[in-house]
């Protein structure tokens, strides 16, 4: 899930079948008094890259090798060997807020994105 993707696919109006579709399941559903939904999301995704002093650029979770950086959802794997170079690391959060009308469709979203 992204932020293009809330952008592209949410749109207020549409079912609850079709947001779970585009979003997948939420991390916590409530109800309100009025029989109201809300939907929330909150995904964490950490980025991690490396360079060793001969040049090379690795990663984690299968794609050692690949130059650039590589995505890491839920933890960060791979090896280290003890030579110079530098290592980055950085975490991305999204949060998506979906309110629900007591009928079913999107009533209102909303939505936070951070990297640090």
């Amino acid at each position: 899930m992204t932020v293009g993707i809330v952008q592209k696919e949410i749109h207020t109006g549409m079912s609850q079948a079709d947001v779970a579709t585009a979003l997948g399941s939420p991390n916590i559903v409530t109800k309100d008094a009025e029989n109201k939904e809300t939907w929330i999301y909150d995904k964490i995704a950490t980025e991690a890259s490396y360079s060793n002093d001969k040049g090379g650029v690795g990663g984690a979770a299968g794609a050692g090798g690949i130059a650039g950086s590589t995505l890491i959802l839920g933890g960060l794997g791979g090896s280290y060997s003890k030579s110079s170079g530098a290592s980055a690391q950085t975490q991305k959060t999204l949060t998506v807020i979906i309110k629900f009308a007591p009928n079913g469709t999107v009533e209102s979203f909303s939505y936070h994105s951070s990297k640090f």
